[in-house]
């Protein structure tokens, strides 16, 4: 028993004491070091600040940034999320040009950035950001007019026409086909905007100059029109394909903020976009979305998230994607089918609504049984449905729920 009470954790491995460590959040890390010399030495390892996450720790300042820099974190860091200030009622500069510099300097593998509520008006652009990023998240934050604004310093004294989209496209083209790549280049290949109200068009506008641009969502992004992503949209131009032509993965939703002036932002996709492979719809953008998304001749994959939907809005879309491979339905509510009095007589008119369902479930009515289970629940329906007109595409239900009609 004296063995045992001896025991303490000075004996377990170093390996050990940082899985431990691992499971603390970032502040008791660093009250960890404070205990002894191993501990100080030991909470300085690397693998201990590859996800470090800070939107807990309320009240993070510059300071505490410039001290976490310089003491803890390195090479091994990779992804990053931090707080800002902006419904901080103390306010303060948060994020400085000099501890940007610094973090790209010092944390060269960094591949994720995450901003929670923070202001990024005193930065003139995100070419401030450390290059090694791939994914950039901004949830609440206030952004500058030009942030999004690809320049170089070469091109800082061109004329207003050089700087155009289409004149900055070509000289990105021509510098490509000399083999030279843009050194200050932004090489985010994922950006997403979680209700970013300062959002507008001419952000998304920006964002045709980002040449590895692949993947962009936007929630809750409430300025952003039809006009802006219609001019936004990859097409064929005088100069080739214009727009956000890499993109692969695109992602509408509004959701939130009741009684606003509906944008309906999707019907910009009536123009079409080519090279679209995916699509998310959510909320307030679905309706107009889907009558759309016909003009989409590469789309693959199709999102439905957090709306109202019936199966004959559903049906009546999809004879139009009939390359469609997966159609996904997420946290939606479906409407039941209406099911009118029959009067005699009338029996073999049947209603419109009907005659589509039984055409696009392969005329198969032998089957009582199923009709009966269909009148409370249109998923299976639904499901026979899409079958028929999809063939090769997967339908797949998460969370998916049907309306209680009070009649």
């Amino acid at each position: 028993m004296d063995e045992y009470k001896a025991c303490n954790l000075d004996y377990f491995p170093e390996n050990i004491l940082i899985d431990v460590l691992s499971f603390l959040s970032v502040r008791e890390v660093v009250r960890a070091g404070r205990v002894c010399k191993r501990w100080k030495r030991l909470v300085k390892d690397q693998r201990l600040w590859r996800l470090v996450d800070l939107t807990t720790w309320k009240g993070v300042t510059s300071r505490i940034l410039w001290l976490l820099l310089r003491q803890y974190l390195g090479c091994g860091l990779r992804c990053l999320r931090l707080r800002g200030l902006l419904l901080s009622a103390r306010g303060g500069t948060f994020l400085s040009e000099s501890w940007l510099k610094a973090l790209s300097t010092k944390c060269p593998r960094l591949s994720k950035l995450y901003l929670l509520h923070a202001d990024l008006r005193g930065l003139p652009s995100c070419q401030l950001l450390p290059p090694s990023l791939q994914i950039l998240e901004l949830r609440g934050c206030e952004l500058p007019r030009e942030f999004f604004n690809q320049t170089s310093p070469a091109s800082s004294q061109e004329t207003p026409e050089a700087t155009s989209s289409v004149g900055a496209q070509q000289k990105i083209r021509d510098q490509k086909g000399k083999g030279q790549a843009s050194p200050s280049g932004i090489g985010i290949d994922t950006l997403v905007l979680n209700n970013v109200p300062s959002f507008t068009d001419q952000h998304l506008q920006s964002l045709t100059t980002w040449e590895r641009l692949r993947r962009l969502e936007m929630r809750d992004t409430f300025r952003v029109t039809a006009n802006g992503l219609r001019s936004s949209a990859a097409k064929e131009g005088v100069c080739g394909v214009e727009g956000l032509s890499r993109l692969k993965f695109l992602e509408i939703g509004i959701t939130g903020r009741q009684g606003y002036q509906l944008q309906m932002a999707s019907l910009g996709l009536g123009a079409g976009w080519l090279g679209l492979e995916e699509l998310s719809l959510g909320g307030k953008e679905v309706g107009p979305g889907l009558l759309c998304a016909s003009r989409l001749k590469d789309l693959k994959c199709l999102c439905l998230w957090a709306c109202t939907l019936s199966k004959m809005q559903i049906v009546r879309s999809c004879r139009m994607l009939r390359g469609l491979r997966r159609l996904e339905f997420l946290d939606v509510i479906f409407q039941p089918p209406q099911c009118p009095p029959v009067v005699e007589g009338e029996g073999g008119g049947g209603g419109g609504e009907e005659q589509d369902n039984d055409e696009a479930a392969g005329g198969d009515n032998s089957n009582d049984e199923n009709r009966t289970l269909d009148v409370n629940d249109p998923i299976p329906s639904l499901r026979r449905s899409l079958a028929a007109l999809l063939p090769s595409c997967t339908v797949v239900f998460t969370n998916c729920s049907v309306q209680i009609n009070p009649d």
